[in-house]
């Protein structure tokens, strides 16, 4: 991994790697359809429509029981428009596609011209209740099939027949069962099942967080946070890595997206990791590492994280305040990582081009931070969440004309060639409002798929059924419990998106954390990060496929090297669920808790904690101060592990194991080639 071993070393990305990188976004967010004329402009209005009435219902006020069917309303729509049937089909609208378009609006119609009426039914619906029920699930369906493949639409079909078929199941999975119309009335004509509680996020928080991003995008912020970092991390031996752990926390605040922070990055940082000397599976497998860290960064982490807040009904600035510590462990893993890989291969001080100083580009683009933290600031200043993202929206736009480079409305918008509704049209701040709402179709259709899912299993009592069950093959043991349900959340993840690998295993397995005395704080969050898993877990091993399509590696060997990255950073949920002082690291899941807070023990399991990363790190690397020997490398990982163990008597074994490995190498005299 030197650069003698890679003599070839890209100027640039080929358009081949860029176009295979971009099939794996659409893997991840549907291949969407490319409109020309008329369609195109139709396409553009809806989603620009859909986009300011959510922005409205951030400010305004719209009764829930309207708001929630309209955004279903919208995204269906929008998904059969924007998604065909079959790649043979695309970038054309087809007869089939209009007519369930119209059919999602006739649903909405429907069951808002219903009223009260409509919902007190829902326990004897009439007949055309169920038709309309029924065409509403089966166009859930076809919308997470079209904009996630089939896997999601099987596992929500195996849950409607759980509920259907509950009598003739065998024990302890037997239930009574329901009838056609008692689960449509639940899925169709209440809020618990479709309309529930991730359908009530996706309309109110993470589409206007995609509007957000999609401003940040616009005015020109992912750039600048690309080249902030290149400036702030080059003329270094680990500049080139330094640069991408950098980089990808900025750009993935913004977007929570890993496999659009892996590509995004991965097209500029690349031939720059191969110039420092990375191969190309390690290349692809640290930016990976880095788009992973996208979805546990705040201020905006993953579309998980918001339903998070909802599930435990507290704020999402303390779902903030709980990932902050864990987020700094991650990025220190993989900054360790970085040091080490730059010593064990022996990377010498390659220079690269800077875009500009590190002062230079914050004085002239300064404005862009101010929209990263502007959430944040609105939060604490007593904002609700919705209302903080409404506002920070709002300063993204208007700071955005500071520089007539980064204005989401051309200064020559009366000027320019052709009318100003051509030059309105084709604005910045057009397609960002058309690229909010483009954005959230995959991640909208997740969660109404999820919500008949949640739906299913609040109805049936799978949750408790499936808590005693894992208690049960655990023996009672918190680790063991622990260890099945972060397998249950892997197993899940290597199926389904973050998102619906979250909300599945919050309502499944989450309990059997609960019932064991674990907090349901502590036990969601260790849920959301091993959930985050599925970004780097074959079959969907989205991030690191699409980092191998950019580096030309080998796609497996690319998703090794990125757990090699990451792996001592997800030890740290069983800190903070396997012991009461190991909450610590969540802040102690409350801003009210923090003024009370035991601030030296939470510094204290901080410093465990990062103690036992970089021991894992050097024992997964293989190099400390040197290159070590089988013996001290078993020392170091036994160490790590026990050190991510709470208690006293672990601690000190991993103390000084760490203290004996390290004197061993130091004793060490003879040094070895790299």
């Amino acid at each position: 991994m030197n650069q003698s071993s890679a003599p070839d070393v890209p100027a640039v990305v080929s358009e081949d790697a860029l176009h295979k990188a971009e099939e794996f976004i659409e893997a991840d967010e549907g291949a969407a359809n490319k409109f020309k004329g008329w369609l195109a402009a139709l396409v553009t209005l809806l989603a620009f429509v859909m986009s300011v009435f959510h922005l409205y219902t951030a400010y305004g006020i719209v009764p829930t029981q309207t708001l929630r069917p309209v955004h279903v309303g919208f995204v269906l729509t929008l998904c059969f428009l924007m998604f065909p049937v079959a790649s043979r089909f695309r970038h054309r609208i087809m007869w089939w596609d209009w007519i369930a378009a119209a059919l999602s609006i006739a649903i909405v119609v429907y069951l808002i011209q219903g009223g009260d009426d409509f919902t007190d039914r829902n326990t004897a619906p009439e007949t055309w209740d169920i038709v309309f029920g029924i065409a509403l699930i089966a166009l859930v369906m076809e919308a997470m099939r079209r904009t996630n493949g089939w896997i999601m639409p099987a596992i929500t079909s195996a849950f409607i027949l759980y509920a259907l078929f509950g009598p003739w199941l065998p024990a302890p999975w037997t239930h009574k069962g329901y009838e056609i119309g008692r689960l449509v009335g639940v899925m169709y004509m209440t809020l618990e099942g479709i309309y529930g509680v991730a359908v009530d996020v996706s309309s109110s928080l993470i589409i206007l967080f995609t509007i957000f991003g999609a401003f940040l995008q616009y005015s020109g912020a992912g750039k600048f946070y690309i080249d902030f970092s290149f400036s702030a991390m080059g003329g270094k031996p680990t500049g080139a890595g330094r640069t991408v752990v950098l980089a990808s926390f900025l750009l993935g605040g913004p977007s929570g997206s890993g496999v659009a922070t892996t590509v995004t990055l991965g097209a500029v940082a690349y031939p720059m990791l191969a110039k420092a000397g990375y191969e190309k599976n390690a290349a692809g497998g640290l930016l990976a590492a880095g788009g992973l860290g996208a979805i546990i960064s705040p201020p905006v982490l993953g579309a998980a994280a918001f339903l998070i807040a909802e599930f435990l009904k507290i704020s999402y600035l303390d779902v903030l305040l709980m990932a902050v510590i864990p987020t700094l462990m991650f990025y220190l893993a993989l900054f360790l990582m970085v040091e080490i890989d730059a010593r064990k291969y022996g990377m010498g001080n390659t220079a690269f081009a800077k875009v500009d100083t590190v002062w230079n580009l914050t004085r002239k683009y300064w404005f862009h931070f101010l929209s990263l933290i502007s959430i944040v600031a609105f939060m604490m200043w007593g904002f609700s969440p919705v209302l903080s993202v409404f506002w920070a929206t709002v300063v993204s736009f208007f700071t955005s004309f500071l520089r007539r480079d980064c204005a989401l409305l051309s200064y020559d918008l009366f000027q320019g060639k052709g009318s100003w509704r051509q030059n309105l049209f084709q604005s910045p701040f057009v397609k960002a409002m058309e690229g909010g709402s483009i954005g959230v179709l995959n991640v909208a259709a997740t969660c109404a798929g999820a919500g008949i899912i949640v739906g299913v299993v609040t109805l049936t009592g799978l949750g408790l059924k499936f808590s005693s069950i894992v208690i049960d093959y655990a023996g009672g043991s918190l680790l063991l419990t622990a260890i099945f349900t972060s397998l249950v959340v892997w197993i899940v993840g290597l199926a389904v998106p973050v998102t619906a690998s979250y909300i599945i295993c919050a309502v499944i397995a989450a309990p059997a954390l609960i019932k064991l005395g674990v907090p349901d704080f502590a036990a969601h969050m260790f849920i959301f990060y091993y959930a985050v898993l599925s970004e780097v877990s074959p079959p969907t091993a989205l991030s690191p496929f699409a980092a191998a399509a950019i580096t030309g590696g080998d796609p497996y060997k690319t998703t090794l090297q990125c757990w090699k990255y990451t792996v001592p950073a997800f030890l740290v949920p069983f800190m903070f669920v396997l012991d009461p002082a190991g909450q610590g690291l969540l802040l102690m899941g409350s801003t009210k808790a923090l003024a009370t807070a035991n601030w030296w023990s939470i510094a204290q399991v901080t410093l465990t904690c990062a103690i036992g990363i970089a021991a894992l790190a050097a024992g997964f690397q293989g190099w400390a101060l040197k290159r070590t020997t089988l013996t001290e490398r078993w020392m170091l990982l036994a160490a790590g592990f026990a050190l991510v163990y709470p208690g006293a008597l672990a601690d000190l074994v991993g103390f000084g194991l760490v203290i004996a490995a390290l004197a061993m190498q130091y004793l060490r005299r003879e040094t070895q080639p790299a």
